[in-house]
């Protein structure tokens, strides 16, 4: 398993679908997972640290989970099957939970938990974009990485990832996996 950020989410012309990009923290490497639209609004709820006056359903979570004495641990992206992307939360007693990789995500950014993603995932489905200045001891910052993830959804369709789905890897539906 491989740590990542969360870079942001994005809607990919021309379908006018989001995606969440994910960015390998070893690498040069970014994943995006094409996301519904209300788990990219989730998504970019938490970043931006807004805070609804009743709870989402994310955030009904979280406060669930807390309730019950538990925290989440971790969010491991662990499968990707015919283009479909599999997640699991993993709690603070050694409980997991399958979940889809979007709602995974945003329940980590609300509760602080890292997103690990297993590296076979990596491998068969992350691009590369490497950093525009060769021999940068410095890691770009968060305005540089949101420019680049722009530029790379500028360029990408859905047919480039060729994975035998319509629409490229998408997310899970939170099977019994």
């Amino acid at each position: 398993m491989r740590p990542v950020d969360v870079i942001g989410v994005r809607v990919e012309m021309p379908s006018n679908q989001p995606i969440v990009l994910l960015h390998d923290e070893l690498t040069d490497r970014y994943l995006p997972i094409w996301i519904g639209a209300v788990e990219a609004t989730a998504i970019a709820f938490a970043q931006q640290g807004l805070v609804p006056e009743r709870p989402l359903t994310h955030d009904l979570m979280k406060d669930v989970i807390e309730a019950h004495g538990s925290q989440l641990k971790e969010v491991h992206i662990t499968e990707l099957h015919d283009g479909v992307f599999f997640a699991v939360l993993v709690f603070s007693g050694g409980q997991q939970v399958s979940a889809r990789p979007s709602d995974a995500i945003a329940l980590a950014l609300r509760a602080g938990a890292p997103v690990l993603v297993d590296e076979g995932v990596l491998d068969e489905a992350a691009v590369e974009l490497p950093d525009e200045e060769e021999g940068a001891e410095e890691p770009a910052d968060e305005q540089r990485e949101v420019a680049r993830f722009r530029e790379f959804l500028d360029q990408i369709s859905p047919e480039d990832f060729d994975m035998g789905g319509e629409s490229g890897p998408v997310e899970g539906d939170g099977g019994s996996r």
